[in-house]
């Protein structure tokens, strides 16, 4: 089921005419404290949401919902500030896409995050807040990488969104493109490009050898593998 979130009901009755022909069933929420009770059936699969909401904007509404829902969530708006869309996915939406839309795009870009995500709306487990390989350390909340020797590690943003995506999914082969969606990293950016480069100075930085890699090891034809044993501190 598909929660659809929109103050102008024209709105709602048009992404309903784009996504029930698709096979998904479509409910409309005007507000959202609307969104938000409804949410708590835990029976959506996933909502399109949008930002100009009355009262408070849907981007504090996502800020709550993210809060104690993993449920995909497509912004659909007017707004086109590009901020709107940098604050949106870094607040945990799946996607953005504009008004006024093509339905065909929009119908597509549901099939597509569902296909990537199967939370169905079911409640969040509280995540580790660091994660342990090889006597190294990785605290989650304060974005630190400790060496076994105890001490800090520099890395950049990219490193750490990385690293993170590869402790958090290990003994897993994952796509570069995989990475870079988990991390939540656009195309079209120069990290996007040079995802190799930020993987050989992470493997210099933890000790893995580049020549003969034991920990992030390259995977040739679709990416790489974190085969080190992780524990949750």
């Amino acid at each position: 089921m598909i929660l659809v979130v929109d103050d102008e009901p024209e709105v709602c009755a048009l992404v309903k005419r784009c996504l029930e022909p698709g096979g998904y069933s479509v409910t409309a929420a005007h507000t959202g404290a609307d969104m938000l009770k409804e949410m708590e059936s835990g029976a959506y699969d996933l909502i399109v949401l949008d930002l100009n909401l009355q009262g408070e904007d849907g981007l504090t509404y996502l800020r709550k919902l993210r809060e104690s829902r993993e449920v995909p969530v497509i912004i659909l708006t007017a707004r086109g500030e590009p901020v709107d869309r940098v604050v949106g996915l870094e607040l945990g939406a799946d996607d953005y896409v504009p008004k006024p839309f093509e339905p065909r795009e929009l119908l597509a870009r549901v099939r597509s995050v569902l296909r990537r995500t199967k939370t169905n709306g079911k409640e969040k487990p509280a995540p580790p807040k660091s994660l342990s390989f090889d006597g190294w350390t990785l605290d989650l909340t304060s974005r630190i990488l400790t060496s076994p020797d105890g001490q800090p590690v520099k890395l950049t943003t990219a490193q750490f969104d990385i690293l993170a995506v590869m402790v958090t999914h290990p003994n897993r082969t994952l796509s570069r493109d995989e990475i870079l969606d988990l991390a939540r990293n656009r195309t079209g950016t120069p990290f996007d490009r040079s995802i190799d480069v930020h993987v050989g100075h992470l493997r210099k930085k933890i000790a893995d050898d580049p020549r003969n890699p034991k920990i992030i090891k390259t995977v040739h034809g679709i990416g790489y593998l974190f085969s080190a044993d992780v524990t949750a501190g």
